[in-house]
């Protein structure tokens, strides 16, 4: 709700030609006398509204130099498309203080018993007894989980630290001073951390600023939505697309067109590799697992597909229409962000938050917008892609005989699967095409959502009915 918020006024304040004024945002949403205050004290939110926005204007949080820069500095250089740092997640380090160093720690269940289970049997010497309490020591711990099951009483308790429990390749963790740190050289850009931190302190970096001024502009501005946009907002899919172009895009171009084309490659494609003899293909429409692939599993690289995503086939129909045109995707996913940055043919990417956020800021409601609209009519097969399962029925869907399939769907990509995806090669299993995404749900779950998940899904099958 904070970060919605914080996106909203950002939108207002540029399109009211006021970014110069957003230093006062975390003033006005943080007064002094705030009753409702979640931290310390008004001066602690305020610099963690302050950081969020930085993150929001596109910057890394730990790049900052010196402390006293203001935000409207940030969005001056934010217009003029300065280097913002490397990676797609920043952690807003004000708000990262609350969760333990240590996964393990002693409770006040702990009897002190004479046999001492846990320090006898500790590898790394980490438990002391202090006052007749067993104490581990945070520096030593490996959190191996010896003392917890040794126990007799119970006493030790497992405390997860929810951003490290769920990413699946291990790419955060903290420093010296107890701050989650990111390593973009393991991170995916999944955005399960995001989503996962109780305090708000990991944000994605956005380009709204920017996609606002390609609106603004002399350019041709045009919206690729992504098909889990039908799980997203209240509305049939032609009120969407006015809503879209209420906001001031020149054109709205369906991603679920260029899946069709995704599914009819694929399609070839494994059949093509099964005929020449691999054992198994995996989809490749999901860039967070792409990345993990990349940086984590080269071992099944060559088991990957080849065909381009669906993002990348609608962004290079937009191109081909009119080259100067500046491509905008739209959808649930930060790794697009890392994807798009690989494609030329694909500009800027939006979030279904920041797409809902800048609605409000503009007044623009999309029951109130009409339902005729001029669009490609294409079958409803390439909407399937919003959900998990969606992409291997669209390839099937391209068989008359689909016997010689044997399909596996890896819903949800953790450090289970990423370890099961690696021994694949060497197993002998009676698989040949796998369907992964790296979000539990597919896409209607990702990071960007507007919507909850359990509502987005039945939101997308009224949709895809009435198709």
């Amino acid at each position: 709700m904070i970060r919605r918020e914080l996106i909203t006024r950002l939108c207002k304040a540029y399109l009211d030609d006021k970014l110069e004024e957003i230093d006062r945002i975390p003033l006005i949403m943080a007064p002094r006398k705030s009753k409702q205050e979640s931290r310390c004290c008004a001066h602690k939110t305020r610099a963690v509204l302050k950081y969020r926005m930085m993150a929001l204007l596109g910057f890394n949080v730990a790049d900052e130099v010196d402390e006293l820069t203001p935000l409207s500095t940030y969005a001056g250089y934010a217009l003029r498309k300065k280097n913002k740092g490397e990676g797609f997640l920043t952690v807003v380090d004000e708000a990262c203080y609350a969760c333990n160093k240590a996964n393990y720690v002693v409770s006040n269940l702990c009897r002190g018993c004479v046999a001492r289970p846990c320090k006898m049997n500790c590898p790394k010497d980490a438990i002391e007894f202090v006052n007749g309490q067993a104490k581990i020591d945070p520096e030593k711990c490996v959190n191996c989980g010896i003392c917890k099951n040794e126990c007799p009483y119970h006493a030790i308790i497992y405390v997860p630290i929810p951003c490290e429990e769920v990413c699946p390749v291990n790419a955060i963790s903290k420093d010296e001073d107890g701050v989650e740190h990111i390593d973009n050289d393991k991170c995916i850009n999944c955005g399960k951390c995001m989503i996962a931190c109780p305090f708000g302190a990991i944000m994605a970096k956005s380009q709204i600023v920017n996609i606002l001024q390609s609106i603004n502009s002399n350019k041709k501005t045009v919206a690729m939505v992504a098909p889990s946009i039908l799980g997203q907002f209240k509305g049939s899919f032609g009120q969407m697309v006015n809503a879209i172009k209420a906001l001031g895009f020149d054109e709205v171009l369906e991603v679920a067109s260029g899946a069709e084309l995704t599914a009819d490659h694929e399609a070839a494609e494994l059949k093509e590799k099964l005929d020449e003899g691999n054992k198994f293909m995996t989809t490749s429409c999901c860039p967070a697992y792409v990345d993990a692939v990349a940086k984590h599993m080269p071992e099944i690289k060559d088991y990957v597909s080849d065909t381009p995503t669906p993002m990348q086939y609608t962004a290079k129909m937009a191109k081909e229409k009119d080259p100067n045109c500046e491509t905008v995707f739209i959808g649930p996913c930060v790794a697009k962000q890392a994807e798009a940055q690989r494609d030329d043919a694909v500009d800027y990417v939006m979030t279904f938050e920041e797409l809902g956020s800048f609605m409000l800021a503009k007044k623009v409601d999309i029951l109130e917008c009409s339902e005729e609209i001029d669009m490609a009519e294409f079958p409803a097969t390439g909407r399937w892609f919003a959900e998990s399962g969606g992409v291997t029925k669209s390839v099937l869907h391209r068989y008359e005989d689909t016997s010689f399939v044997k399909n596996m769907t890896i819903n949800g990509l953790d450090k289970k699967q990423i370890k099961l995806l690696q021994r694949m090669p060497k197993l002998k299993v009676d698989t040949n095409f796998i369907e992964v995404m790296a979000c539990e749900g597919g896409c209607i779950s990702g990071p960007g959502i507007a919507c909850n998940p359990k509502v987005a899904k039945k939101l997308l099958a009224a949709n895809l009915k009435s198709k």
